[in-house]
């Protein structure tokens, strides 16, 4: 089963909290703070592996959490760190932030990674918090939360030559007589329904990676027939091979389909409708072929001398080699040998090619795995209720042992120094009313 498009929900691990402890030893009576820190949450990777063509296994599982981080132990030992989970999907894999649409990373090189979500950091043992007024630190800091967020991967075939053209014109078959390919051929309409991958090797050794796309149709582009599923697989191929059929056994005009074809195309992108390509005039084994090809290859030149006058780019891409009509039947296999080691030839002139999608800058600031996030927000939630929240927040009063003298007063101090104070005087609360922080609530006081 081909898929080329998965949601799924991914968390990083909960870095692991850091203890309170002190040093108990024989003819030590009170010996120092010895808590230690703990580890660090896992993290979630992407990698692409090239062993992988589709994204179907995000079926039939949708959820990957990383391990959390161990908390710390006495003796200054630091908790073990959550380990990563590795997530693999196949190369041309866009990965997104399903809520925004943010485009988070593209893997398009075998073995590539991506680290979408960072673990969590190990809290502090009370080893760190020992000064000489305060020897006995009876708190210790909490360790991060991990975060989680749904991510929309979608894939977008990696191949060197993208076979295009309308329905029933043979580029199954031509598929299947060039690799190893073996896609369902048939004498109806959309026999293929999703795209087949083969690698070519050509008579002196070269080899490339050909796609079979489906056909496209009129309207491909505004999404008929599935058309943007299957315009997106032709965006990262080098080359188009279009191919037309010139039998005349399906009444349609190859010249009038070659036209709807590249519209699509510019439709779609107009970068996509620049493409280089070269065209495969098939099924020239039928009766009444050679008529039907003289009159497209009259039109096809004119079309070109005209586009060569209006376009440099166009103009390159012909001195190149590309834009070149071969002859073909790939029943019967005349042609086919030529055709291949000619594409083999013009690719290796040609550079890779990229999708159309940019990463703003706004964007590559997501693309390290770490999302700033507010550190706390204050909201009056009834009269005279003033709720603070957020992972900061939350994480310090995590780390605090109120009922401790110098813990307490190192809340209050850190509620001062990071802003808490201001924001809840600017959100309009008076002394006495109540300040709430998860299930904890206290009386403010100046």
């Amino acid at each position: 089963m081909f898929t080329d498009r998965a949601k799924i929900i991914i968390r990083s691990g909960n870095g692991g909290h850091g203890i309170v402890s002190f040093r108990r030893e024989k003819y030590i009576a009170a010996g120092g703070p010895d808590g230690g820190d703990g580890g660090k949450g896992g993290d979630v990777c992407f990698v692409a592996d090239p062993g992988l063509t589709t994204l179907v296994d995000f079926r039939y599982k949708r959820k990957y959490a990383a391990e959390n981080g161990g908390s710390g132990g006495k003796n200054r030992m630091t908790g073990k760190n959550g380990a990563d989970i590795v997530v693999k999907v196949p190369p041309g894999t866009i990965i997104k932030d399903a809520a925004t649409g943010r485009v988070l990373c593209d893997l398009t090189a075998p073995g590539e990674r991506y680290v979408a979500a960072k673990g969590g950091r190990g809290g502090k043992g009370n080893k760190h918090f020992a000064t000489a007024t305060r020897q006995i630190p009876n708190f210790a800091r909490a360790g991060e939360a991990g975060v989680e967020f749904e991510v929309q991967l979608e894939l977008k075939l990696l191949a060197d030559v993208g076979l295009v053209g309308f329905p029933n014109v043979g580029k199954s078959t031509i598929l299947s007589v060039t690799t190893a390919a073996k896609p369902e051929i048939a004498d109806y309409p959309f026999t293929t329904l999703v795209p087949q991958l083969g690698v070519v090797t050509t008579r002196d050794g070269r080899s490339y990676v050909a796609a079979d796309i489906p056909g496209l149709i009129e309207g491909a582009s505004e999404g008929r027939g599935a058309g943007h599923r299957f315009l997106r697989h032709i965006e990262r191929t080098r080359l188009i091979l279009h191919v037309v059929d010139v039998s005349g056994m399906s009444g349609r005009d190859p010249w009038e389909d070659f036209l709807m074809i590249n519209s699509e195309l510019s439709k779609y992108h107009p970068k996509l409708g620049e493409r280089p390509q070269v065209i495969a005039a098939n099924k020239t084994d039928a009766e009444g072929a050679g008529e039907t090809l003289k009159a497209f290859r009259e039109k096809f030149e004119a079309w070109k001398e005209n586009r060569r006058a209006e376009d440099d780019s166009f103009a390159s891409y012909c001195d190149d080699g590309c834009f070149k009509v071969f002859e073909i039947s790939a029943l019967t296999g005349a042609g086919m040998a030529e055709l291949t080691d000619y594409l083999g030839s013009l690719l290796e002139k040609m550079p890779l090619t990229g999708t159309f999608e940019e990463i703003t800058a706004e964007e590559a600031e997501f693309t390290d795995g770490t999302f700033e996030q507010e550190l706390f927000g204050v909201e009056e939630v009834e009269e005279g209720v003033f709720e603070v929240t957020g992972p900061w927040i939350e994480n310090l009063l995590n780390s605090v042992n109120l009922a401790d003298y110098e813990s307490s007063q190192y809340f209050q101090r850190t509620l001062r120094q990071r802003g808490v104070i201001d924001r809840l005087l600017e959100a309009g609360i008076k002394e006495g009313e109540t300040v709430r922080i998860l299930d904890t609530e206290f009386d403010f006081e100046l």
